[in-house]
């Protein structure tokens, strides 16, 4: 199976912007712009990789820890998934993405927090986005409600 999107950009890296289009419709021409990825701490101006990459990971992560919890026989009744993602100056030079932090608060009747605990590392671990994430840390703060 496949996914697609579309990036469109136009002038320079600082003074240019772009358009997001994704292949279900969500986005439809979303602007993303330098000041939007480096400057705009609020991210009120726009969209950015790395924010579609934070929405990425919550949304795979939860997905997948709610396969297990329901083969566990205690399906959740929400899972509140957050990414954070750091990104900031590389040792080398330009921009890289050090790390996805997750936080999570379940509301899952009949478990107990270990064994949570323990089905939220093994989702962490085997969602298919922290496995392209592999070359960043990902961390999980887990608690139920």
């Amino acid at each position: 199976m496949n996914r697609t999107s579309t990036a469109i950009w136009k002038g320079t890296l600082t003074e240019g912007s772009g358009t997001l289009d994704t292949q279900s419709g969500v986005f439809n021409k979303q602007p993303y712009s330098f000041k939007g990825r480096f400057q705009d701490e609020s991210g009120k101006s726009g969209t950015n990789p790395e924010e579609l990459i934070g929405a990425a990971h919550a949304g795979c992560f939860a997905m997948q820890l709610s396969h297990f919890l329901a083969e566990n026989g205690t399906p959740a009744d929400e899972l509140n998934a957050k990414a954070v993602v750091t990104y900031g100056p590389a040792a080398g030079g330009g921009f890289e993405i050090t790390e996805s932090a997750l936080t999570l608060v379940g509301k899952v009747p009949g478990i107990d927090e270990a064994k949570f605990k323990e089905l939220a590392e093994k989702a962490k671990t085997g969602c298919p986005v922290s496995k392209a994430l592999g070359a960043i840390k990902v961390s999980l703060n887990a608690k139920l409600a």
